[in-house]
């Protein structure tokens, strides 16, 4: 697999993110070193799962994101924020 520039790369706020999940009871996992606009993470709790992209508040997704995006079929969920996160995944606020 090709890996670009962009593989391993992780916006500010995953971290935080992933750990806001995490404290949750969500079950998450990095896929940013796949690169090829593989989304970032993989998140899933006994039921359901989702597939993950996340942007800095005023990110916006590359090309190659956006190809992997429409060629995956399922749905990939943008997340800008911790609330988004929780909002996702049914946490409420």
């Amino acid at each position: 697999m090709r890996r670009t520039k962009h593989s391993g790369k992780v916006d500010a706020n995953q971290r935080e993110i992933v750990d806001a999940l995490r404290k949750c009871g969500i079950s998450v996992q990095s896929l940013a070193s796949i690169g090829d606009g593989c989304p970032d993470l993989l998140a899933a709790d006994f039921q359901r799962v989702w597939v993950i992209e996340v942007k800095g508040p005023k990110g916006s997704l590359r090309p190659e994101q956006e190809a992997w995006i429409n060629a995956w079929r399922g749905t990939v969920h943008v997340v800008r924020s911790v609330d988004d996160a929780l909002r996702l995944v049914g946490v409420m606020l």
